[in-house]
């Protein structure tokens, strides 16, 4: 018998495992269920928790904004002379996704512990 509820259930979580999997494999690793209750940065209620919610969204907005940061030439330098996509271009989509995750959805300590490892 085919129970519907149980299928998503195990769906979503499949699907919620693959996303954090993308912002795993370099960088640190964040818990984004610890502290219980810490609303990190901006809290559920932010624009940001909405908008990063929406995955295709974040994917569609995320490779835009990685065209339009090659149409002015300081920025496209800076990336040329500076990233690391050119011979590891997985690891820095991650390192970028957990920095976007980890500020968001992450902890205050961990969304701080991320901004001053950029800085």
């Amino acid at each position: 018998m085919f129970d519907q509820a149980t299928f998503v259930t195990r769906m979503r979580e499949s699907i919620g495992q693959s996303v954090v999997g993308l912002t795993s494999g370099s960088g640190p690793t964040i818990d984004y269920t610890s502290p219980a209750g810490d609303p990190g940065l901006f809290g559920p209620d932010a624009a940001c928790w909405k908008v990063h919610s929406d995955f295709p969204s974040m994917m569609t907005g995320g490779i835009s904004a990685l065209l339009l940061q090659t149409l002015h030439p300081l920025a496209l330098a800076g990336v040329w002379d500076h990233s690391t996509f050119r011979t590891d271009i997985l690891g820095r989509l991650r390192r970028t996704a957990t920095f976007v995750a980890g500020t968001t959805y992450g902890s205050r300590a961990d969304a701080l512990a991320l901004i001053e490892r950029r800085a």
